[in-house]
């Protein structure tokens, strides 16, 4: 089994590298850019019989700071 974990910024937080990344697209000539947040994406290669719940913790304790980061889990 597969997971992807999309990490995020919460609303909210600065994202000072998602704005040097709209300010180097408007050096590029991309105006039409008002905001850009980054984030990461962590692919799994899950053992069977491993749970969302498990990813899910994995998530909460080392993957995402939950305190200033969101997250989204998908299972394939």
């Amino acid at each position: 089994m597969k997971a992807t974990v999309h990490v995020m910024l919460k609303n909210g937080v600065l994202d000072p590298q998602g704005e040097a990344v709209r300010h180097a697209l408007g050096a590029l000539g991309f105006d039409g850019v008002e905001g850009v947040r980054q984030g990461k994406v962590i692919e799994l290669d899950l053992a069977d019989g491993t749970s969302e719940a498990d990813v899910t913790a994995m998530c909460e304790k080392l993957l995402a700071n939950t305190v200033i980061e969101s997250y989204r889990v998908d299972l394939s």
